[in-house]
């Protein structure tokens, strides 16, 4: 008898909060590191810019036995003008991109709401900048979003303004209608 190997487990259970400490931020950096100039090319070594000094970045952090482990997501968030936010550089770790089943625990604990049918940890990334910008007196919230990710951010109640190339890559500015997004009841 042969015996096919099992695939890895993945957690189901995590917390979306502001990367504060170092083990958050070298996670933030790592990962981001990872998608943008590894896997995706857009940049060759490091993907920080002029934005990273006066951003909020942003982590989704997978739960073990309820302790926090691992950086599996992420993105940043700025305000360039008096309430006028952006959000950028979003994105979640390869394994972890698919991922139908979530603890129900994620919605009560981070106080959001999950959406498990449409990239649970990417809309839970959105949802956190969002409503961390918006308890921070956000008026207006844009990302320029990758054209292939335009569709997911749609469903997400964000708009599409226009078609631009940044980096090299085909983007489109969108905003977020922020009457789908309460203001986070805390900022952590």
């Amino acid at each position: 008898m042969i015996l096919e190997p099992f695939p890895p487990a993945l957690p189901y259970d995590f917390v979306f909060k502001l990367a504060r400490d170092s083990h958050d931020l070298e996670g933030y950096h790592k990962l981001r590191r990872e998608i943008f100039c590894e896997e995706q090319h857009v940049f060759e070594t490091d993907d920080r810019d002029l934005f990273d000094e006066s951003a909020m970045p942003i982590v989704c952090k997978s739960l073990i036995a309820g302790m926090e482990d691992t950086v599996v997501g992420v993105v940043r968030i700025d305000e360039r003008s008096s309430g006028l936010w952006y959000g950028s550089r979003l994105g979640v770790s390869s394994g972890f991109r698919r991922l139908r089943h979530i603890s129900p625990g994620v919605a009560v604990r981070n106080l959001q709401p999950c959406y498990a049918a449409l990239g649970a940890l990417g809309a839970g990334l959105i949802y956190k900048a969002v409503s961390t910008a918006c308890a921070l007196g956000c008026h207006e919230f844009l990302a320029t979003v990758q054209q292939q990710n335009a569709r997911f951010f749609q469903r997400l109640h964000w708009q599409p303004l226009e078609n631009i190339m940044l980096h090299g890559l085909p983007h489109v500015l969108m905003r977020a209608d922020l009457n789908h997004y309460a203001a986070a009841k805390k900022v952590a």
